[in-house]
């Protein structure tokens, strides 16, 4: 009984091999920390690229003094999925729209798609106060809204999600954004 409790004391006064327990417990701790730091790094690495590509878009289209047509469309979705690099489905909106003071309300010109999205009409828009921004009457801006499917590299607490763009800008060299289906 004496040897076995010597034993056991000395066992317990003994630290060789601890940084070898310590490492055991610590290297999954900070193998996970590092995946989660990248994979939230990279998650708003991606909303960046979307927004900065959407924002080019809206640049693009505000900049015509044409009439926009489908294949510009098909373009500017293309320049979209490339700008972004993403993998996963996307879709692209735009819509020219208008207020009318005397009614408070605005109005859609017209709403084009590209994707799993529906146009807007001028039914839904009429009360979009809060979501556009403050215009003179009969004023235009384009709006240009985009979706992509995003999912994490890692599987570190972030799921997958959609990542969506609402960007307006009023036209610069033209009254408005025309759309023409020739």
């Amino acid at each position: 009984m004496r040897v076995l409790s010597s034993l056991l004391t000395r066992f317990k006064r003994s630290d060789d091999g601890s940084i070898a327990i310590e490492t055991v417990i610590m290297l999954p701790l900070m193998f996970w920390a590092y995946l989660a730091m990248y994979s939230t790094f990279d998650t708003f690495r991606m909303y960046n690229l979307n927004q900065t590509a959407a924002y080019t878009i809206g640049d693009a289209i505000s900049r015509e003094t044409q009439a926009i047509d489908p294949d510009y469309l098909q373009g500017m979705q293309e320049l979209f999925e490339y700008l972004t690099r993403g993998t996963g489905q996307t879709s692209l909106r735009v819509s020219s729209l208008w207020y009318d003071a005397e009614n408070d309300r605005y109005h859609a010109d017209w709403s084009q798609i590209r994707g799993n999205v529906a146009p807007l009409t001028s039914d839904e828009v009429s009360n979009w106060h809060s979501k556009l921004p403050v215009m003179p009457d009969n004023e235009r801006i384009t709006l240009v809204e985009t979706w992509r499917d995003f999912e994490p590299l890692f599987k570190t607490g972030l799921e997958r999600r959609e990542i969506r763009n609402f960007v307006f800008t009023r036209p610069r060299y033209a009254p408005r954004t025309v759309w023409s289906d020739t």
